[in-house]
């Protein structure tokens, strides 16, 4: 089954709902209220929102388990999509890197690459002005910033925590620069804070591994230094930049993981004793009892699945709903 195709179902009923809403609060008889519609998604950040078609075949490989078709060797990337696929499919939009059919003259972009730093956006953003440029048509995702925070973290305590957070409140400047740029420039932009990294696997096993001081709470700071000077820096006209609050969502999942369907909200989901990496992660290489969809983490601090799907359907309401 394409979970694509249902998700844009779903989308566009909710597109329809929304723009009967909109009429109705008018009156019905005054100026109708269109919704946004993008023409084109174009992606920029690290690898929670990129997909790498290292086989050059329109099926990309993503940093999240990766599902199989039927003969378990070839990639199947219509489904496990992450969340930037659940906003473009909400818009009948493909990104080239997952385009198994083929489909040609395809506008939609992603810039976004694995390893990156929120200071790597600017150069991913002069990559696209070089040959194209941005319009009110363009809806424009932008996360990053997760590298950044694990890496000020890895310092510690060689560094301090003010340093770590002077740091990376310079690094939130500089992406939040980026997102006025485009703004400015004419995209309609969903910037997306990064998922709070103190709930992740990763730091559950460096507070377990570390005395000196709580290292969860430690990451979840980090973290908080970072999307808090990011949303205080971009431009707040609510008519440009439309905000998603990953960090926050994951709190909530996390709190309250039956509410979600999840039974696992601790524990990666991919196997590294199949797949040393979570790029290589498949279907074949999950833990014993693992399913998709009741685990909240890919590896030990990369969304899966069920992650990308909570964030995916919260980008495509964002998107819907912010009055580009």
């Amino acid at each position: 089954m394409n979970v694509l195709v249902n998700v844009k179902r779903a989308a566009m009923v909710g597109l329809g709902t929304l723009a009967t809403a909109l009429l109705v609060s008018c009156g019905g008889g005054g100026d109708q209220v269109e919704p946004f519609v993008p023409t084109r998604l174009l992606v920029f950040g690290d690898e929670i929102s990129s997909i790498q078609d290292v086989n050059s075949n329109g099926q990309g490989r993503k940093y999240n388990v990766n599902a199989l078709a039927a003969d378990n060797l070839t990639l199947d990337c219509t489904t496990n999509p992450i969340w930037v696929q659940y906003l473009s499919a909400s818009y009948g939009l493909v990104l080239p890197a997952c385009n198994p059919n083929g489909l040609q003259n395809l506008t939609s972009r992603s810039y976004a690459l694995p390893g990156q730093l929120a200071t790597d956006v600017a150069a991913q953003v002069t990559q696209h002005l070089a040959s194209s440029s941005f319009s009110e048509t363009d809806l424009v995702t932008v996360l990053a910033g997760a590298n950044d925070i694990l890496a000020q973290y890895g310092q510690y305590p060689t560094i301090s925590e003010t340093a770590a957070r002077a740091n990376l409140e310079a690094a939130a400047e500089q992406l939040a620069a980026q997102v006025n740029r485009i703004a400015n420039a004419g995209g309609r932009v969903l910037i997306a804070t990064v998922p709070d990294l103190g709930l992740s696997p990763y730091a559950i096993a460096q507070k377990a591994a570390n005395t000196d001081t709580d290292r969860a709470a430690l990451l979840s700071r980090l973290t908080s230094y970072f999307n808090v000077r990011l949303r205080r820096e971009i431009l707040n006209d609510g008519t440009r930049i439309g905000l998603l609050l990953a960090d926050e969502l994951v709190q909530v999942v996390v709190k309250f993981p039956a509410t979600y369907g999840l039974t696992n909200v601790i524990s990666p989901l991919c196997d590294t004793a199949l797949a040393a990496t979570v790029d290589q992660c498949t279907s074949l290489t999950l833990v014993s009892g693992g399913t998709t969809g009741t685990y909240l983490w890919a590896d030990d601090r990369r969304l899966g699945p069920a992650g990308h799907l909570r964030l995916g359907q919260a980008a495509a309401s964002r998107a819907a709903n912010n009055p580009f």
